[in-house]
Formats: C-alpha cells, sequence, structure tokens
C-alpha cells in the first residue's frame, strides 16, 4: 500500500477564516455583549428592583457578554472567501445567508487594515473599494496576513492587467 498524498482544494475554493481570528471576534462580541444586551438587562435588574439585585444585575451582564461573545464567534467561524478569475467573492451565513461577488472590473483600490490586536494575531482586514457610491466597499475581517496581502496583491495584479488592456 502506497501513501497517497492528499489532494489540495483547488485555488478558487471557498477558504475559511483562521480560528484566531474567531477567538478575536469572540473578544470583540463580548465587549460589544458588555453593552447591548448586557448592561440594559444590569440596568432593568437595578431598577425595577428585582429579586436577587445586585446578583441578577451580574448575571444580566454575564448574559450579554456570553451572548456577543457566541454571536461574533459563530460570525466569523461561517465566512467563507474565495478569489478566481472572475473576482472576489465572499460568502456570510450567520441566520440568513450573504454571497457577495466583487468582479475585478469594479475595484477601484484596495486596503489592508491591522489593529494592535489584529497585529498581534497576525491578521488583517482586507478593504475592496469598488466603483460607486453607496455602499461601495467590501470589509473582509479576519484574513490571515498572508492571505490578506496575497489577496490584494492578485487583485491589485489583475487589475492593472485589466488597465493595461483598455
Amino acid at each position: 500500500m502506497t501513501d497517497v498524498a492528499p489532494i489540495a482544494p483547488p485555488t478558487d475554493a471557498w477558504q475559511s477564516l483562521p480560528q484566531r481570528a474567531a477567538r478575536l471576534a469572540a473578544l470583540e462580541g463580548a465587549f460589544g455583549g458588555l453593552f447591548v444586551p448586557g448592561l440594559p438587562l444590569a440596568a432593568a435588574a437595578w431598577f425595577f428592583d428585582l429579586p436577587g439585585g445586585l446578583w441578577t444585575a451580574a448575571l444580566g451582564l454575564l448574559i450579554g457578554i456570553l451572548f456577543g461573545a457566541w454571536l461574533g464567534r459563530r460570525r466569523l467561524t461561517r465566512t467563507r472567501w474565495r478569489l478566481d478569475d472572475q473576482g472576489l467573492g465572499l460568502r456570510r451565513d450567520l441566520m440568513w445567508q450573504l454571497e457577495t461577488r466583487i468582479p475585478i472590473s469594479r475595484v477601484q483600490h484596495l486596503d489592508l487594515r491591522r489593529g494592535p490586536l489584529e497585529r498581534r494575531a497576525g491578521l488583517a482586514t482586507l478593504i475592496v473599494h469598488t466603483a460607486g457610491t453607496r455602499m461601495s466597499a467590501v470589509t473582509v475581517n479576519g484574513l490571515d496576513e498572508t492571505d490578506a496581502e496575497r489577496l490584494r496583491d492578485t487583485l491589485a495584479h489583475q487589475l492593472d492587467q485589466d488597465a493595461d488592456a483598455l
């Protein structure tokens, strides 16, 4: 019996975001959940003098933090991207499935953004600015730094080739 190497996925297959991006999204979601719905739940418990008082308020904050962390992690673990000859595809699936397709001909310019937490985790955010005025930028959070740079460079190279053809 011979060892057979696994077949590499095609370059235009849907790619998932790294797990460390999901952990960072959970942290950001927990912070957001602290304020919405955590703070209103805690304030309602305190204001209406519910049984348990401080414990009920603390439970409201904890529920908000946990819900925000769960939602942030789920959002990023269910996001996929792919790059093919036609352009960049982005598939997001939280409750409703949203698939965005950005044709190369619509790309105006590209930005990479790296916040302090993203830099520490080796992540980056790719911002694809497209032609148009309303909703003219697509943001892909949580990309591996090398994937983000490769996507930016590939899209920019394809864009330069298309401009040369004109």
